[in-house]
């Protein structure tokens, strides 16, 4: 008899559905959460990692990853000449660079 009375419906009609709205609004709200907190900043930043890249100029002097400084001399469209002193130069993938030394005037 117990058994029967634990696998009967609710009361009032109420059925799963009340439970899979809250579940369904609970997922939206992680989801919503993961996307302001993880997916929108790093999509942020890989926007101005790319602007970085692009605005390479020869003359530039630069940070590689590797943490190489030098002074670009010649660009292609995915690599770099680096001029690390003493007319050595060295060629680089463009991602390889790190960080772009400016004299803000």
């Amino acid at each position: 008899m117990d058994l029967l009375l634990a696998m009967a419906p609710p009361p009032n009609g109420q059925g799963g559905s009340g439970g899979l709205i809250s579940t369904l609004i609970m997922f939206g709200a992680i989801f919503a959460i993961f996307y302001f907190m993880i997916i929108r900043p790093q999509q942020k930043r890989a926007k101005e990692r790319e602007k970085l890249l692009s605005s390479v100029q020869k003359g530039d002097k630069v940070i590689l990853s590797s943490g190489l400084y030098g002074t670009v001399a010649g660009l292609d469209e995915k690599t770099v000449l680096i001029d690390v002193g003493n007319n050595v130069k060295m060629k680089f993938e463009r991602s390889a660079i790190a960080t772009i030394l400016r004299d803000d005037k």
